[in-house]
Parts: structure tokens; C-alpha cells; sequence
């Protein structure tokens, strides 16, 4: 089979960045003992933690398009930046974007300690970019998510901290990988499909399952842990934990057919009929229950859950009823109406972005308009902080008037 080339787009890397090697080890479980400190008092705060898909990967473009990066290039080159002077990232890669939906604003105070590419225990890419975990990992400057907002919380009253974790663990980046190249790889009269593949199957062995739903388990206790280091009683905060959205339709979703390679080349969503199928109805089932479950085994009781499975259903990558910028009439991203006819997650980057802006490690995620979509979720179940769960899907067309998408948590 003739590999995928997949590079980022940047001259200083060559693959995606979410979903590599783990190095690092969970550490401590749940302390059940109260810290001696106590809580800070002072304005609340609301915490992100984890993955891409909580830190904003992909959120600097507002829609998809061939025909050139200024017509979706909502948040320009410094999308990524978040250290105090506005011109680098503290952690290389990780990608927390202004767009990130912790950032509720409106008198709501946000902070980002999530990476994207971060698994539930700390690791070093290939590339040596580090990826903080939902642990106490220290080493010089780096820290471990779950240390991060133990130090953060001792100085700052946190109210909530919304987890999105899990998704890297089973290899996310490399099973998307494995069902692009299947795609390119092999003619529609005889589909080569990921879901069989045996690197991709190894991911949802009942084995596998078990092993991340109790990783998810730790990362829980570990943000707990955290919050009693740093003086809090669990009555004091609440954790939100959120799984993940289905970024592509089945197959009688797609505007463009699985025949030649026009969902590659043109969509940017290269997946066979049946791995597309198999994508929504086994692997994110099974990702999403391990969440679930993960949520269940750690037995904390200060967890609400924030389903978004089917969040973006009507605006996935490739979906019938919205198009690239070109495909849809509207001038650019900022265009009246532009938000509605547009796809809310990235398309799957290759080689033929060496050259631009765009990242790789982009590739499916949500991009602006997902990101704010998301944000509007977490508002509601900040829900002025009288925090709950829910399940968020979309309730109409336009914008709120924060200029989020409008969403119904229930």
C-alpha cells in the first residue's frame, strides 16, 4: 500500500501532532483528606483542561475554502499566541487559540492549561514538543495539567473546570491518518478500509477500552487531587466533563461522492462510505463511552457531563446544506450569513498545504465557528454559576449576541 504523505504545513514539521507516543506516567490517585489551605476568595474563574478539541486547535478559520486563506481567516497569525506579551505560545503547539471556548467573557473570567495533542499522562512528541497530561508531572518549566491548575487554583477562586480528554489515547491522529491513506490509496471498486486495519482495530479492543476508560478515571481523580491541594472542598467547584462531536456525516451525509477523490482534493474529508460509518457508529460510540464510564469509575460526585456528540450535526466537514466559502455564494467568513452556510470543522490538511499558513494538526477539529458553537455550550452550563450538564445540539440560525452560533444545552 502506498503510504499518505501527511506533513504540517510549516517548513519545520511533517506530521500531526495530536495522538503520539506516551512517555509519561499517571501519578497519585484521589486524596481524600481536605489540604490544610483553604480556597482563595476574589473573582471566579472557569478552567479548561486537556485535548485539541478544549484547547482550540483549528480556531483561527472561520469555515473552509480553496480558494485562499483571507476568506476564512478570522483571527490571523497570532490565533495561537497566549503568553503575556501577545507574540508566542507557552508551550509550543499546543495551540490554545483565542477562540477556545473557556473564554466565556461577559464578566466571566477564562483560563486555557489544555494542549492540544495532550493524552491523559504526560509525554514529549516526536518532534520534542512537550504535551502536558492531566498529572503532576514537573520538570523544570514543564508542568503537568493537573499540577498547572493546582498552582493556578491556589492563587485564584476556580469555580469550574471543563475536561476534555480521552480522544488522543486512542490514537486519534493516526487511525484519521489511516482512513485518508486507505482512501487515496486504493480505487472505489476495491476499498481499502481503515476500520480493518489492523493498527486502527487494536484501538477498540474490549482490552484497550477498559484501559483508557480507567486512564480517564485518573485524569478525574487527578483534577480533583488537584483542587483539594489547593485548599478546596468539592461543594466548592464542579468539573465538566465534555466528549466529542461527530466531525464528518455517515455516508448518505456527504455532498460529494466516495467515487474518484474529489472528497479528498476538493472536501478535504477523504474517507470511504463504510469508514465514515464505522467512524460515527463505532469508534466515537466507543471513545465517548469511555468517557462516560471513565466519568462513573472515578466516583467523584462534583461531575456533570456535556454531551456533544451530535453538536455539530448539519454542519460536519463535507455534509449536505453547507459547503466551502466558494461552494455557498457568501464573500467571506465575515459575510452576513456566513455562519450558517458554512462547515464548522477543519478540513483534513495534506501535502498540498506545504506552503500556507495552515497546520496539519488542524485537520478535523473545530474551527471557529465550532470553537464558538462550543463556547456557547459551556455558557449555558456555567449557567451563571449554577453549574450543569446537559446535551448541547443546535437551536438556529444566526448569532447570538455575543456572536456565538445558537446553541441549546437541555
Amino acid at each position: 500500500m502506498r503510504p499518505l504523505r501527511i506533513i504540517r504545513s510549516r517548513r519545520s514539521a511533517r506530521v500531526l501532532t495530536a495522538g503520539l507516543l506516551m512517555s509519561g506516567l499517571l501519578t497519585a490517585g484521589v486524596v481524600t483528606a481536605p489540604a490544610a489551605n483553604a480556597a482563595p476568595g476574589g473573582d471566579a474563574y472557569v478552567v479548561s483542561l486537556g485535548d485539541s478539541y478544549i484547547a482550540g486547535e483549528a480556531g483561527r478559520w472561520a469555515g473552509n475554502s480553496n480558494k485562499g486563506e483571507k476568506y476564512i481567516d478570522a483571527l490571523g497569525s497570532s490565533a495561537y499566541f497566549d503568553n503575556a506579551t501577545n507574540n508566542a505560545e507557552q508551550i509550543t503547539r499546543c495551540h490554545r487559540s483565542k477562540s477556545a471556548e473557556i473564554f466565556l467573557g461577559d464578566g466571566v473570567n477564562g483560563v486555557n492549561l489544555s494542549c492540544s495533542g495532550a493524552r491523559t499522562a504526560t509525554f514529549t512528541d516526536s518532534n520534542g514538543n512537550f504535551k502536558p497530561g492531566l498529572d503532576f508531572y514537573s520538570s523544570g518549566s514543564n508542568q503537568g495539567q493537573a499540577l498547572a491548575l493546582q498552582n493556578f487554583a491556589a492563587t485564584h477562586r476556580v469555580t469550574m473546570v471543563v475536561v476534555s480528554i480521552g480522544g488522543n489515547d486512542f490514537a486519534f491522529k493516526d487511525i484519521v491518518t489511516s482512513c485518508v491513506a486507505d482512501f487515496l490509496a486504493s480505487p472505489s471498486w476495491w476499498k481499502d478500509y481503515c476500520s480493518d486495519d489492523s493498527s486502527v482495530v487494536k484501538n477498540f479492543t474490549a482490552a484497550n477500552i477498559a484501559t483508557q476508560t480507567a486512564n480517564v478515571a485518573q485524569a478525574l481523580k487527578n483534577v480533583r487531587q488537584a483542587m483539594v491541594t489547593a485548599g478546596y472542598a468539592d461543594s466548592e467547584y464542579k468539573i465538566v466533563v465534555q466528549n466529542y462531536m461527530s466531525p464528518i456525516p455517515t455516508a448518505s451525509g456527504f455532498r460529494y461522492s466516495q467515487s474518484g477523490y474529489t472528497r479528498q482534493s476538493t472536501g478535504g474529508c477523504g474517507f470511504w462510505d463504510g469508514d465514515a460509518d464505522w467512524a460515527n457508529n463505532t469508534a466515537l460510540v466507543a471513545i465517548n463511552g469511555a468517557v462516560r464510564n471513565g466519568v462513573t469509575q472515578s466516583g467523584l460526585t462534583n461531575v456533570v457531563t456535556l454531551d456533544l456528540a451530535s453538536a455539530f450535526n448539519g454542519h460536519r466537514l463535507c455534509e449536505k446544506g453547507v459547503g466551502l466559502i466558494e461552494e455557498t455564494g457568501v464573500g467571506s467568513w465575515s459575510a452576513p450569513g456566513a455562519v450558517d452556510k458554512s462547515e464548522w470543522i477543519n478540513q483534513i490538511r495534506t501535502v498540498s498545504t506545504a506552503t500556507t499558513n495552515y497546520y496539519i494538526q488542524e485537520s478535523i477539529h473545530p474551527n471557529y465557528w465550532g470553537q464558538l458553537a462550543l463556547r456557547n455550550c459551556v455558557r449555558q452550563a456555567y449557567n451563571n454559576g449554577a453549574i450543569r450538564g446537559g446535551t448541547c445540539n443546535i437551536s438556529g440560525a444566526g448569532l447570538n449576541a455575543l456572536g456565538e452560533p445558537n446553541m441549546a444545552l437541555r
